[in-house]
């Protein structure tokens, strides 16, 4: 019963901010793995951040820290960037690539987005979907890449 009650007072708040004269923001991050060859695998990571509220976010940041430098090195990007504003129903996209060092499963965390609304004083924040686990250098079988067709008589 305690579980329904929170769950309910959970979805009357984001009822009440989505209704709200304010930014509503939700983010996106995904996380694919590209074996560039035996013993080298790279992680493109892509974040999208909406506005799913009702005025804009303005002093938009975000912060992808996830990532530990004794397992990943940065190849092409930036973990971080930060925008002048998000309009209502816009969406920003941010991506990078990192170069796994270390073999192992890998669980990164969610990124942060902070974000200014012009009726509060301090910073709002959220954050991202977690990625799903990373089988990073995982021992894989090779991939076919004839794929055979049966052409019909």
């Amino acid at each position: 019963m305690a579980d329904k009650l929170v769950f309910f007072f959970s979805l009357l708040l984001l009822i009440a901010a989505v209704t709200a004269d304010s930014p509503f923001i939700v983010a996106h991050k995904t996380a694919t793995l590209k074996r560039l060859k035996s013993g080298v695998e790279q992680v493109l990571v892509n974040i999208d951040i909406y506005n799913e509220g009702s005025s804009t976010a303005y002093d938009v940041s975000l912060t992808d820290d996830s990532w530990p430098e004794d397992a990943f090195v940065l190849t092409n990007g930036k973990t971080s960037n930060s925008w002048e504003r998000l309009d209502v129903g816009a969406v920003l996209s941010h991506s990078f690539e990192l170069e796994a060092k270390v073999q192992g499963k890998f669980q990164g965390a969610p990124a942060v987005i902070k974000y200014r609304v012009p009726t509060k004083a301090a910073l709002q924040e959220a954050y991202s979907t977690p990625i799903f686990p990373l089988d990073v250098l995982e021992d894989r079988p090779p991939e076919n890449k004839l794929d055979f067709v049966k052409i019909a008589d």
